[in-house]
């Protein structure tokens, strides 16, 4: 890409410090140890494939810092904030924002260009790339379709559980866990039982890390998250912990959580008065609950199929790294 002009360099650092970066590289995990536990061999073409889904991550958090005007992201300026800087050292002309926004998003689909670039030229068999594709595809396009959702929800202030889990499952759970499990099943040429094992696995525990990630949002300690305390309530974020908060408040409680939400002038002060509301309606232990109900459902499916013992077992750990995580 470089060859092309001088001028993308600092956009091929910026993509390489974002995905080498930092993050929990979750779904390549997930992805791997699906495919050794459906038998696949250990291989550099079979690891190089799956990082293409770190390139779809990519994309996706690009994306959704700029959608939710965030600053940081894992303690470092999101990439929007980070080429407005740029054009504001330099002085070039026009609006800096207008510029990094612009940059963002164009970022954010190369990722997603080299997500597919990465598949293809790992070096495996065709074939098994043509069983992976549609999974592939199917992930991709969940994951978008669910943080439309969640903008939509924002906008529209739908504040019902119902809605809140649908974005949850489709933005996260099935993109997280489930899609990325079936996509190494697929290059492993599973079998119909493991791939129906893995999306009983799969589906209750990326619900589960989302409902730890909404906590987080909103509990998290920014030296653990990389983002300020409270971020998802100066975002607006209608999660399941909020819509719990909602369904259980009282007519004051609802309308101090509702005036609060979307607020990006909230202080500390501020979200120290909604965490403490959140707590007081039941919603935070409503959601802990629910997330070792879920995490332990996911467990239980692994008990139903017959799996590779080292993979059951990086399966589990992942659960358990996934969904009681404290950054």
């Amino acid at each position: 890409m470089t060859d092309v002009d001088d001028a993308l360099v600092p956009v091929a650092e910026a993509i390489e410090a974002f995905v080498l970066g930092g993050g929990k590289r979750l779904r390549p995990a997930f992805a791997y140890w699906g495919y050794r536990g459906a038998g696949g061999v250990d291989s550099d073409p079979v690891v190089t494939a799956l990082a293409a889904l770190e390139f779809v991550q990519a994309s996706a958090l690009i994306h959704d810092d700029l959608m939710d005007r965030s600053d940081t992201r894992r303690g470092e300026p999101a990439v929007h904030r980070r080429f407005a800087a740029r054009h504001r050292a330099a002085r070039w002309g026009g609006d800096p924002d207008d510029f990094g926004d612009a940059a963002a998003i164009l970022l954010g689909d190369l990722c997603l260009v080299w997500s597919d670039e990465l598949l293809y030229s790992a070096g495996l068999d065709p074939r098994a790339v043509a069983r992976a594709r549609p999974d592939f595809d199917e992930m991709r396009t969940e994951v978008t379709v669910g943080q439309y959702l969640d903008v939509l929800i924002q906008a529209t202030g739908d504040t019902s559980l119902e809605r809140a889990g649908k974005v949850a499952r489709y933005k996260s759970a099935k993109y997280t866990v489930e899609r990325p499990l079936l996509i190494g099943a697929a290059l492993a040429d599973a079998p119909a039982d493991v791939r129906t094992a893995y999306s009983a696995y799969g589906l209750p525990l990326g619900e589960a890390f989302q409902l730890r990630d909404d906590v987080l949002g909103v509990f998290g300690d920014p030296a653990q998250t990389g983002k300020p305390a409270g971020d998802d309530l100066r975002e607006g974020k209608r999660t399941y912990l909020v819509a719990a908060a909602l369904e259980a408040a009282d007519e004051a409680g609802r309308a101090l959580l509702l005036a609060g939400l979307g607020d990006p002038d909230l202080d500390a002060a501020d979200v120290g008065r909604l965490r403490e509301l959140i707590t007081d309606t039941g919603a935070l232990a409503r959601a802990e609950q629910r997330i070792v109900t879920l995490t332990d459902a996911a467990l239980a499916a692994l008990t139903a199929v017959d799996l590779d013992t080292e993979a059951r077992q990086a399966l589990v750990d992942l659960a358990i790294a996934a969904t009681r995580r404290a950054d």
